[in-house]
């Protein structure tokens, strides 16, 4: 049942991604940050945290989910060390994540070649 959650929620979020992509004018990158802040807005609401207990890593991976985490990290950071909290824990709960993502795309960039868009 775990896994048919997961498909579930994580297939509507990115269903909903390519509808936005599809159905409006938003480019990739607006769409990006679209996601990331909600998954900020509804952590704060008490919103999605319920949802990726239920769904795991169909609402942990998207982008949403790193949103989520960004904000989980500011709310344990700011629960131990206060004001500065806000400032360090959202890094800090994301890092593997930020640092997977720069030594994949180092990988990539070492391993194929680019081309120029015509």
């Amino acid at each position: 049942m775990n896994y048919l959650w997961a498909f579930a929620i994580g297939g509507a979020i990115c269903a909903a991604g390519q509808i936005l992509l599809s159905k409006t004018m938003m480019t990739p990158a607006r769409i990006l940050v679209l996601f990331v802040t909600l998954g900020v807005f509804l952590t704060a609401l008490g919103v999605y945290e319920p949802l990726a207990e239920l769904a795991g890593a169909g609402a942990q991976v998207p982008l949403t989910g790193f949103g989520y985490a960004l904000a989980k990290g500011t709310f344990k950071a700011v629960d131990e060390y206060g004001i500065m909290g806000a400032l360090t824990g959202g890094v800090t709960g994301t890092a593997g994540g930020i640092a997977a993502a720069v030594v994949f795309g180092y990988l990539v960039a070492l391993i194929f070649k680019p081309k120029v868009k015509k």
